[in-house]
């Protein structure tokens, strides 16, 4: 039997990638960075896990970041996917689109909604701390039921977290 896809997502990391977001997405088939990236070497260095599809946030104004696209369809292991880096910038109808996740980011706080069949995740951010909200990254297995997997990459007593 094939081992189920996994995928790892990502979100606000403002250039910083830190050590305990790269371990926690250790095995991942795919990566997603839903924007707001900081920096090219935060890409590079997601790239030496598996591949990464990343989207601009409204912080990646350089140079560099001009070829990233403001939003991503893609379809994973069967799953179509799409990426957005503010929710509430959402253009598309994604029902009609078939999309069955919708990942964002620019909260940087983690969150998990299904509404009308598809679900829509936030990882957080993982970057540096914003108010008091947590430093997380999520993993999702695209089979069966998409329930994401929440690392709160401060608190190693508890490596998952609820939302």
């Amino acid at each position: 039997m094939p081992r189920a896809t996994i995928l790892g997502l990502i979100s606000d990391t403002h250039g910083l990638l830190r050590p305990e977001a790269l371990r926690a997405l250790q095995g991942a088939d795919y990566i997603v960075h839903a924007g707001d990236i900081g920096s090219p070497e935060i890409l590079d260095a997601l790239s030496t896990i598996a591949p990464v599809t990343a989207i601009r946030g409204n912080i990646d104004t350089q140079p560099w970041a001009a070829a990233i696209p403001e939003t991503v369809t893609a379809d994973l292991a069967g799953v179509r996917i799409h990426v957005v880096h503010n929710v509430h910038d959402l253009a598309i109808d994604v029902r009609a689109a078939r999309i069955r996740l919708v990942v964002s980011g620019h909260s940087h706080k983690p969150g998990l909604r299904t509404e009308n069949g598809v679900v829509y995740v936030n990882p957080g951010s993982a970057g540096r701390r914003r108010f008091r909200l947590p430093v997380t990254v999520a993993t999702l297995v695209l089979s069966g039921p998409l329930e994401p997997v929440f690392h709160d990459l401060e608190n190693r007593e508890s490596a998952t977290l609820k939302v």
